[in-house]
């Protein structure tokens, strides 16, 4: 259960490992705040515990729980949220499926996610299932935009400490590829409302017949609302045009996008791609396949499973695999390819990844290999492909001189792609989809085709002139050059660029900024980085994300130590600690061998920023004490080294929260702005000091042995407690 009292501060409940370090690292914060009268609460925003409070009249009274994500969504929306936002699960449709059979396993009565709904109960659960998948956390709780950068110490810490890069040569065949034509940047038609309206989204058949695909949209005065479609036909002649050329230039096929974010065009995307692939074992064997309940969209790992017992199907995928390119794969040593499933390969995680290893991609044949990303959609793949393209012509980025890239995003009130679910559909017959708005005004058409994915998306005039002056004010407080990625030649960003010029002008500032396509501003930004020199990226949504990882992976080796912090639009503050990409893989190394590599130094940065905040808002020196001396200790922690090591039997997560805790005492035991807690902490920092080696061989103990922690989407909080909180020495210091 969560806290229901209203605390200072309000600390996420999610998933996987940012969760389970939570348990090792959340009693340390609770502590050292409750010496400062400072309380913590959670909330429980995990994928468990959204499916849970999604079905209440299914579980017993002891087994419900609070909608934590709806009570939340109305607290960003005042003066007073103070929320540590950890990474949570996207959760596509193969994630939601075990986190629902692990929670049934557990005793939880849960109604099956159904595939093909039939019945009012199975659409009334679908629905509530929907609501839950993809990123259904993110647009609720970002009531405002987005301030993401490295910390200044640990950006000084990667220059003295730089990571390893592979080596880029001229001659990589390594390349992205995109549609041309007929994709979502091609069709896309955007115009800004000059007064309040709603909308009908209609198709219109080509015998004239209506459906209402999405009815009463409402936009403020002042809203960009987009429209655009990609064309099922074109994509698939795309992707399979693509498989023959990754064959005939040697390398891997790779498809990389974001089926967790985009949970409904993306996914589609995802099967379009499998189909692709297998086009002649589903030619061949199509209505088996389709009464073995194989869905594409699911990936190649669920049709696996459900054809293992069809010797001639497992045979034709066989030999058409051996015809095919070889694959990128996730997980060469398990045969876990690029295909499988549409959450493993998310491309701002895989993307940054494979360019920073010299844009290699692992094979089935467990080597590295050159290989074809395919992109299909044209607005952000010239993104990756200026970057490879700039490493091929110049060599690797060097960590140890490189400056930095920091990012302003537009996000708020779900802004742009990600704010589109509600509003994207798979097209089911040929027709004409019409955006009628309530005076009867078509804002926007397109001819479409059946199978064809269209969506509309939309930025409100609040949120677009608070992101333009949050990049006014970060320039100004730094002073670095300063990039509006915004393309005239896409409808969308020209409609944007009507509002970032006359505000720029007004505030007399237009000189200090420039605004250049994604293209160009990605090579600007890599020759100035390239340079020492550092700059802004002042982007939209989709940019945002995929920059604040593509560039801190190059600069730091990861984007879980960016400093992310959210200025909630009605004067909250939310604190985003990094991402969770790598997370899953975590989690079973800590199963398998008792080792969790996760680092928290993105909880640390956001730490120290949200009690300076709790000190501005509230008044409360000892707080903005609590949160110089995370700054303090979080330096230490990084000269120091005591981050995560990579091998089990060496120090993990559990290690560098001991670390944190020493380092924050000695700086709360050490300052002179409050001594009430200089005296509370001068015996905790002696005792944590003095008892070193007892903690972390109790730390150490059980280390290299298989753990149980009762579940993996729905851990037991005992048994998770027993294996992330092992030293009875530390524990009885922090109390």
């Amino acid at each position: 259960m969560t806290d229901n009292t209203r605390p200072d501060i309000i600390y996420t409940k999610v998933d996987e490992a940012p969760e389970l370090a939570s348990a090792s690292l959340l009693p340390i914060i609770r502590s050292f705040a409750d010496a400062a009268g400072i309380t913590i609460g959670t909330r429980d925003i995990s994928l468990a515990g959204r499916i849970i409070a999604a079905f209440p009249e299914y579980l017993t009274e002891d087994q419900r729980i609070t909608d934590d994500l709806a009570a939340l969504g109305e607290l960003v929306k005042t003066p007073e949220a103070n929320v540590v936002k950890l990474p949570n699960i996207s959760a596509s449709v193969p994630q939601l499926v075990a986190a629902i059979r692990e929670l049934q396993g557990q005793g939880y009565a849960l109604p099956d996610y159904p595939e093909k709904p039939q019945t009012d109960a199975e659409k009334d659960a679908r629905a509530r299932y929907d609501s839950i998948k993809g990123s259904a956390v993110n647009p609720v709780l970002r009531e405002g935009n987005s301030d993401r950068r490295a910390a200044a110490a640990v950006k000084t810490f990667a220059q003295s400490n730089p990571h390893r890069m592979g080596k880029w040569v001229a001659d990589s065949k390594t390349r992205v590829s995109n549609m041309q034509a007929g994709d979502f940047f091609s069709n896309e038609v955007s115009a800004t409302l000059d007064k309040a309206a709603s909308a009908n989204i209609v198709l219109k058949a080509a015998d004239g017949s209506e459906t209402v695909l999405k009815s009463g949209v409402s936009y403020p005065a002042g809203t960009v609302v987009d429209a655009t479609y990609m064309s099922a036909r074109a994509l698939s002649a795309f992707l399979e045009d693509e498989i023959e050329k990754t064959k005939a230039e040697g390398t891997l096929f790779s498809l990389h996008m974001k089926a967790t974010m985009m949970k409904v065009s993306d996914p589609i995307i995802f099967g379009h791609a499998v189909r692709a692939w297998l086009k002649p074992v589903f030619e061949k064997f199509g209505d088996r396949l389709d009464a073995l309940g194989v869905s594409p969209n699911s990936g190649m790992g669920d049709l696996l499973e459900r054809v293992k017992g069809e010797a001639d199907i497992l045979a034709e995928i066989e030999r058409v695999r051996d015809a095919r390119p070889p694959m990128y794969m996730v997980d060469s040593d398990r045969g876990i390819t690029n295909l499988h499933v549409p959450s493993d390969v998310i491309i701002d995680a895989s993307m940054p990844a494979l360019i920073r290893g010299g844009g290699k991609g692992w094979g089935p044949d467990g080597q590295e290999h050159d290989t074809n990303c395919v992109i299909p959609d044209s607005s952000y793949a010239p993104v990756y492909d200026e970057t490879i393209r700039f490493f091929k012509e110049n060599g690797a980025l060097d960590p140890a001189t490189a400056g930095t890239v920091q990012n302003i995003g537009l996000m708020a009130q779900k802004a742009e792609e990600y704010g589109s679910h509600p509003t994207t559909f798979e097209i089911p017959s040929d027709g004409t989809v019409q955006m009628v708005l309530d005076d009867g005004t078509v804002l926007h058409e397109h001819k479409v085709e059946a199978g064809d994915i269209w969506r509309s998306a939309s930025a409100r005039k609040a949120p677009i002139e608070d992101w333009v002056q949050l990049a006014i004010d970060r320039q100004a407080a730094t002073g670095y050059r300063a990039i509006f990625w915004l393309d005239e030649n896409r409808a969308h960003d020209a409609e944007l660029i009507a509002y970032v010029k006359p505000i720029l002008a007004a505030k007399g500032v237009a000189d200090r900024f420039e605004i250049m396509s994604p293209r160009d501003a990605t090579r600007a930004s890599l020759e100035t980085i390239t340079k020492g020199e550092n700059t802004i990226a002042i982007t939209g949504n989709v940019l945002r994300d995929y920059l604040t990882d593509l560039f801190p992976i190059l600069e730091l080796a990861t984007s879980a130590k960016m400093l992310s912090i959210v200025k909630l639009m009605q004067g909250g503050g939310l604190f985003e600690t990094g991402a969770g990409g790598s997370a899953p893989k975590h989690v079973q190394a800590l199963v398998a061998t008792n080792h969790l590599r996760w680092d928290s130094l993105g909880e640390f940065c956001a730490l120290g920023e949200s009690f300076r905040f709790l000190a501005e808002v509230k008044g409360n020196p000892k707080a903005k004490v609590l949160g110089d001396a995370v700054d303090v200790a979080t330096q230490g922690y990084l000269d120091n080294d005591n981050s995560p090591r990579r091998k089990p039997g060496e120090a993990d997560n559990r290690d560098s929260h001991y670390w944190f805790a020493r380092y924050w005492a000695q700086a709360l035991a050490d300052q002179n702005e409050d001594a009430e807690l200089a005296t509370h902490f001068a015996p905790v920092a002696k005792a944590l000091t003095e008892d070193e080696e007892t903690i972390t061989a109790e730390l150490r103990a059980d280390r290299g042995k298989e753990v149980d922690l009762g579940g993996y989407y729905h851990t037991d909080p005992v048994k998770t407690a027993a294996v992330m909180r092992p030293s009875a020495r530390l524990n009885a210091i922090i109390g």
